[in-house]
């Protein structure tokens, strides 16, 4: 189920794990292997991502008795750090690529999506400055079928949820609770958002979804993103990236809640910083920085695409 510690390291290369994370789960893959209940808790683990394997989230079975994937990771031997998520998912990687081939899912598109695990873990370490995975649970996704990386964004497949239902039914679009969507997702260390490369990108995603998962039918695409903020119009030119992405979508209501640690985290890397030591090197930063620093906020935007 999880390779030797010999085999490790190919593995972990072939899921684009940072090679300076490498010899850190090398060497605890011992401690691991060496606890009889730690290893019991990583089937279990496994048998949790693979109970849901291909199912859209709101289609997820009843968590085991251990209440699923994310309390198995949480119950892990402190020793282990943050890095139990990491070997569940390693030891889930043949039933995963089984159920990738089962769809028919090219090698290529398989190979860059579940390279998503490492580019998580660089963006742990960019962000906390040591080896780590701070959200399991949405890698998770990726691992079950539900995610796919086709060119510069990532597609989730998922249903409506009641309250997005609402939002989208008060700004004038129809919608209906439980109906499948996909949810577009914006990787960074990704390069830039050019309307290129989003265009590549969904013109792959309707050919991808349309013969690898024919019998499913999505209303729509839907984004939630900081990026969506209506109030970057205010500080970007409007033939910028974002801006032009941002045209790409029927926005509808943003979030009542200020979220000012996302953008913090995503351009400057570190959720800590204060807006006070914000670099202002690029129009983005500038934009995010003096924003703050004038004691604005940014807010969660949501766009919708007809499919």
């Amino acid at each position: 189920m999880l390779p030797d510690a010999d085999d490790l390291p190919e593995t972990l290369l072939d899921l684009g794990v940072p090679h300076e994370d490498i010899s850190e789960l090398i060497a605890r893959h011992r401690t691991l292997t060496q606890d009889a209940a730690a290893m019991r808790l990583l089937e279990e683990a496994v048998e949790e991502i693979v109970r849901g394997m291909g199912l859209v989230g709101g289609d997820q079975p009843e968590p085991g008795a251990g209440g699923g994937f994310l309390p198995r990771v949480q119950e892990a031997p402190p020793e282990l750090g943050g890095l139990f998520a990491v070997y569940a998912f390693i030891a889930a990687l043949p039933h995963t690529r089984a159920y990738h081939r089962s769809r028919g899912v090219p090698d290529d598109v398989s190979r860059r999506t579940l390279a998503d695990l490492g580019r998580n873990l660089a963006v742990h370490r960019r962000r906390y400055g040591h080896t780590g995975l701070h959200a399991p649970q949405w890698v998770r996704h990726h691992f079950c079928g539900e995610l796919y990386q086709l060119g510069r964004l990532q597609f989730e497949r998922a249903r409506l949820l009641d309250v997005t239902a609402r939002a989208l039914n008060d700004a004038g679009i129809e919608a209906t609770p439980g109906a499948l969507y996909l949810s577009i997702h914006i990787p960074d260390f990704s390069g830039p958002l050019s309307p290129a490369g989003c265009d590549r990108s969904l013109a792959r995603a309707r050919a991808f979804f349309a013969r690898h998962y024919p019998e499913e039918r999505y209303v729509g695409a839907l984004c939630h993103s900081w990026l969506l903020d209506r109030q970057l119009r205010e500080y970007l030119p409007a033939g910028s990236n974002i801006i032009r992405f941002q045209e790409r979508f029927t926005l509808g209501p943003e979030d009542t809640e200020p979220s000012d640690v996302h953008p913090v985290q995503f351009v400057f890397g570190d959720p800590r910083l204060s807006p006070a030591d914000l670099p202002r090197r690029t129009s983005l930063e500038r934009a995010v920085g003096d924003h703050l620093r004038a004691g604005g906020h940014w807010y969660t935007g949501h766009g919708w695409m007809r499919w």
